[in-house]
């Protein structure tokens, strides 16, 4: 039944307000009973001094008699009471006083309290009491008692007041009613604005479900609509992210298996078609060499993105160890050049080395930093225009324990719609200013792993037509040499 959210909110946020509903219903009932019954008591002794005032004052005297039993029923009539006077003088006896036209006290009008009066002129105490006549009479009554005292201090007798409570415990149960009905008409408001407020929380996070399950299906282009600024709302906001990162990757993904597939696929159809015409005689036995050069070519090429893809996915899954040592950037710069010299030779490339110091000490893994100068040095021999410059500058920034490392090529530059994707993987940029075939989108893809492996950072800057400059930071060792004696020299 509460296997939903909606459900478990609903009946929580319900029980809560059933509880606070109930709670203050019972506390303004009592409230509104205590007061009833305070005003009921006070009116009573104010009745009773009165009573008692006109007792001493006239009943007792016999001339002023007749005027106090007509003013004492009265009192009674007043009140719907019954007046029980019981005096020490037997002259005087008991006198019962009420409305003659009712005939709710009759049952008990002659049912003298006589020992209760005993006690009350003994102690000389007044006191309240409830339903004294309870077995005798249905109605619910509040008694007052009192000794009825002389001028002279003398305690010459005993009154009781009894009142009919049952209009009052009619207004109590109104109150109880009233108060019933208010909570009824509480609870069922309280569903609907929990149910509304419960369902407008739960929303967004019902939506997100069902779009996961059409993430499952591979629809990645329905979103979750933001209707608030709260937890939920911000949630809803960061599922669009994630649900804009999926479907970018989704995409990539996709870029990623039709480019493999054609990088694949070309040299293949290449190697086939040079394989069979060898076969087959069309290609005469004196140009194997130069096809099979071709075909070894192309193996290659196949073997080096194989492996790309290969180190991609080790990075990614964090199988990758760091070994961190101590090194001289500039020096692996250097020997990382001297692999690419019958290259750079072939396109009659100029390279520029501007190096802060003979020795800049870092702190990294020397295998992993020579893949990512290698990569991008390959990028920058690549994109470089016969005749152009390759300039490799490494600086140190002291205060921030840092070294810059840049590799500068003078190609056409990467297109302002391609740089915010260079290093996304599976994001091929160089159709827009390289020949096509040439690269895979991998290589810098894992520059940037390898770079943010070890917590630095990697930037790249093209302005249109002046080439591009990817420069990477590195850890700064406290140990430094001198300035490079091949700082800016040229080859």
């Amino acid at each position: 039944m509460f296997n939903t959210l909606f459900s478990r909110m609903l009946a929580t946020y319900l029980s809560v307000m059933l509880a606070i509903l109930l709670l203050l219903g019972i506390t303004v009932s009592g409230m509104f009973q205590n007061q009833y019954i305070a005003e009921q008591e006070s009116e009573l002794r104010r009745e009773a001094e009165e009573v008692t005032l006109t007792i001493v004052t006239k009943y007792l005297d016999d001339d002023k008699r007749p005027v106090a039993i007509e003013e004492l029923v009265t009192t009674a009539r007043k009140y719907d009471a019954l007046l029980q006077l019981v005096f020490v003088d037997q002259a005087f006896g008991n006198v019962c006083m009420y409305d003659r036209g009712s005939t709710k006290w009759i049952p008990v009008a002659e049912t003298y309290l006589n020992d209760e009066a005993a006690e009350i002129m003994e102690n000389a105490a007044t006191r309240i009491e409830n339903n004294v006549f309870r077995g005798w009479i249905d109605i619910p009554t509040m008694s007052i008692a009192c000794p009825i005292t002389a001028g002279d201090g003398t305690i010459v007798g005993a009154m009781f007041f009894h009142t009919d409570m049952s209009r009052t415990n009619a207004s109590i149960r109104q109150v109880y009613l009233d108060v019933l009905l208010s909570g009824c008409v509480s609870v069922i408001l309280a569903f609907l604005a929990v149910s509304y407020i419960t369902g407008r929380m739960t929303k967004p996070i019902t939506d997100m479900n069902n779009i996961v399950r059409r993430f499952s299906k591979g629809e990645f282009d329905v979103r979750v609509k933001i209707t608030s600024r709260d937890e939920v709302g911000q949630l809803g906001q960061s599922f669009n992210v994630m649900a804009d990162e999926l479907d970018t990757l989704e995409h990539s993904r996709r870029s990623f298996v039709a480019n493999v597939s054609h990088e694949l696929r070309s040299p293949l159809t290449s190697m086939r078609g040079f394989l069979e015409a060898m076969q087959d005689g069309t290609i005469p036995q004196e140009e194997y060499g130069k096809y099979l050069g071709v075909v070894i070519d192309e193996t290659k090429r196949m073997t080096a993105m194989v492996n790309d893809l290969l180190d991609l996915a080790r990075i990614e899954s964090g199988q990758t160890v760091l070994k961190i040592e101590a090194f001289d950037i500039n020096e692996l710069i250097i020997r990382t050049l001297l692999t690419f010299e019958a290259r750079i030779n072939a396109a009659n490339i100029d390279v520029s080395m501007d190096f802060d110091a003979e020795h800049t000490i870092v702190e990294a893994d020397s295998d992993q930093i020579a893949q990512v100068v290698r990569n991008l040095v390959d990028n920058a021999i690549k994109f470089s225009p016969k005749g152009g410059m390759l300039t490799l500058k490494t600086e140190v920034i002291k205060n921030k324990k840092e070294v810059y490392v840049s590799v500068r090529d003078e190609g056409v530059g990467i297109a302002a719609d391609d740089l915010p994707y260079v290093f996304d993987r599976f994001y091929k940029a160089e159709k827009a200013h390289t020949p096509s075939g040439s690269s895979t989108g991998i290589g810098l893809s894992i520059v940037k792993r390898i770079v943010e492996q070890h917590g630095q950072s990697i930037a790249v800057e093209s302005p249109p037509g002046q080439g591009t400059c990817f420069t990477f930071t590195l850890k700064l060792c406290e140990q430094q040499g001198k300035t490079h004696p091949y700082a800016t020299q040229r080859r």
